[in-house]
């Protein structure tokens, strides 16, 4: 179904834009995925890209929602602060964190507090979003490559400023300049070149340019510009061979290059996978090579200007790839290098450093040089979502591939997606470990399936569940034999949770205070006290005394240094046949998690 046309940005048009740009990105995903050889070919700039995306969809409709039915849709300035916010804190890889400061750099001008309210932003607009949005990520990224996504959206911000007319007028001309930047590419950077495909940032662009000219025209763009044909088509130019994207109709020489070309890109029996780092150890235009660093760093930093311009200075001088976004106390830093712990360290000294995801590139990518061998699937896998680094830890330990969930950042059904397809296995057992989490879990478990992978949903509603669960995992057993213990085990544990009270609330134990000790079980307020050992204590008491076995304590950054030991002693003493095990779970939001089972 077309959508209603919009001839000026207003919130709705936020809004339409983000969810045509997200679909778009989730069906070109594997595709720009597979043509991803630079600055690294980990084959992960669609996901990257798609992940950056949802996180800014989900923020402009929690603006939306939280605006209410009937009174109206939010401002333009409500909108496109909640889009660049949301890529901000969700930015993945370096073309995400790009892309967040595109989206940022566009909100800037069209959220003009100067403007009033109904002189909505038209094609003027449109044209000086675009060209803030170039220009700040150009001067975010500490060393620009030409023939990148950095390229591409200077080559739409030039083609909107040599054009007049409305939003969608301006937004055709970005997304045409922007195709022709992108088959350009190849002849820019020989990364590209030697591997045959365009960049994979700057194919993501236009994709989501193509969506922004949908939003305002209510067409669907043609992709006629494949990755692969723009590929051909740019070597085409820099060979000399007539037949460019410009050119007109191909030959069929020229379609039989581009079927060469696309044929680069696949791995028989896989589809389009990354089969683009075939061309092997490759040289990027900014250092990074064989040899380089080993460690992609990202964090959110919340930090001042001048100490962010010093941790860029001291970052620049520890790797490469270093882009970092943002603004007004909130930045989000994006590295490679050898040192992830010394980059981690720069952040601390700068500011706050949170969300910090290290990943290692292995064997086989463009830093270590190396072929990577084909990784056989294995049988089954366990994947769970955890609140804390100190849990994500102890699974590890056990074997399930682990996704980090923050207190207030729940993770998006992309990501759980992701996590399911990185456990690289035929059989998948999916921990949620949050009631919040299922349908989010429900939606990543069915886009699994489709891809080919047995994935079994327990319904855990808490970590310790969680931990139950895996304690009787075994992989030697029939999936659903597994399954079923799995599920068993953790039906038989109730949670409990101690937090502090942010609020005044009504809760099904009275009324509590901010500030006030709040002891949950099972989801539910059973206990409100002054202290956290006592109340903790009371909690304890009133779990046991239905019976059980084991004790679980999970014991949080920010709870008392003697409240694990309080509590186990309590139990040795008055309950003898229970045993008490203790964990620890960083920062995880809640005080402590109890299991008993």
């Amino acid at each position: 179904m077309a959508q209603v046309p919009q001839t000026f940005f207003d919130a709705l048009a936020v809004r339409t834009w983000c969810g045509l740009a997200l679909r778009a990105l989730g069906r070109a995903r594997e595709e720009i995925d597979a043509i991803n050889v630079y600055p690294v070919a980990d084959g992960d700039t669609g996901t990257n890209l798609y992940l950056t995306l949802e996180s800014a969809t989900t923020a402009v409709e929690a603006v939306f929602a939280g605006h209410g039915t009937g009174a109206g849709e939010p401002s333009l300035a409500d909108a496109v602060r909640a889009m660049a916010h949301g890529a901000l804190i969700g930015a993945r890889g370096n073309s995400g964190t790009i892309l967040a400061q595109l989206l940022r750099g566009m909100a800037q001008v069209l959220a003009d507090d100067a403007r009033p309210e109904s002189a909505r932003p038209d094609g003027t607009g449109l044209r000086l979003a675009l060209r803030r949005a170039a220009d700040s990520a150009r001067e975010a990224v500490a060393h620009p490559v030409e023939g990148t996504v950095l390229t591409v959206a200077a080559a739409a911000a030039d083609a909107a400023e040599g054009t007049e007319g409305d939003c969608a007028t301006v937004a055709r001309a970005a997304y045409e300049g922007a195709r022709a930047a992108l088959a350009a590419t190849p002849g820019q950077l020989a990364v590209l070149r030697r591997a045959g495909v365009v960049d994979a940032g700057g194919r993501g662009l236009v994709t989501v340019l193509g969506a922004l000219v949908e939003a305002f025209t209510g067409e669907a763009v043609r992709e006629t510009l494949h990755a692969a044909q723009a590929a051909s088509d740019a070597h085409a130019r820099v060979t000399g061979v007539p037949g460019g994207a410009a050119a007109g109709p191909w030959t069929r020489a020229e379609a039989a290059a581009s079927d060469t070309a696309r044929a680069a890109c696949e791995v028989p029996g896989e589809g389009t996978r990354a089969r683009a780092a075939v061309a092997g150890p490759v040289a990027c235009a900014d250092g990074a090579g064989p040899g380089g660093p080993a460690f992609e760093v990202i964090y959110l930093l919340e930090a001042d200007d001048a100490a962010v311009a010093r941790l860029r200075a001291r970052l620049d001088a520890l790797g490469d790839s270093l882009v970092v976004v943002g603004g007004d106390g909130l930045w989000n830093v994006h590295v490679h290098v050898d040192d992830a712990g010394a980059a981690v360290e720069a952040g601390v000294e700068a500011g706050r450093p949170y969300r910090i995801r290290i990943t290692h590139f292995g064997l086989g990518d463009v830093h270590t040089g190396g072929e990577r061998p084909p990784r056989e699937r294995v049988q089954r896998a366990v994947v769970a979502v955890v609140p804390g680094e100190g849990l994500a830890g102890l699974y590890a330990e056990a074997g399930a591939t682990t996704v980090l969930a923050r207190p207030g950042e729940p993770p998006a059904s992309g990501e759980l997606v992701q996590a399911l397809r990185r456990a690289h296995a035929r059989e998948v057992v999916l921990l949620p470990n949050d009631a919040e989490l299922r349908h989010t879990a429900a939606a990543a478990a069915e886009q699994a399936r489709t891809e080919g992978i047995r994935v079994a949903l327990i319904p855990t509603r808490s970590a310790v569940q969680g931990i139950a669960a895996l304690a009787v995992h075994e992989p030697e057993r029939r999936f659903d034999e597994d399954v079923v213990q799995m599920t068993s085990a953790a039906g038989a544990t109730r949670y409990a949770e101690v937090v502090v009270a942010e609020r005044q609330s009504w809760t099904t134990a009275g009324i509590c205070q901010a500030g006030d000790v709040l002891g949950l079980i099972d989801g539910d307020v059973a206990v409100i006290g002054p202290d956290v050992t006592a109340t903790a204590e009371t909690l304890l008491d009133r779990m046991l005394q239905a019976g059980g076995e084991l004790v679980t304590l999970v014991v949080g950054d920010e709870a008392p240094a003697t409240v694990a030991g309080r509590l186990e002693t309590r139990v040795r003493e008055s309950y003898l046949a229970v045993d008490t095990v203790v964990y620890p779970g960083g920062r995880q939001g809640a005080l402590l998690l109890i299991g008993v089972e």
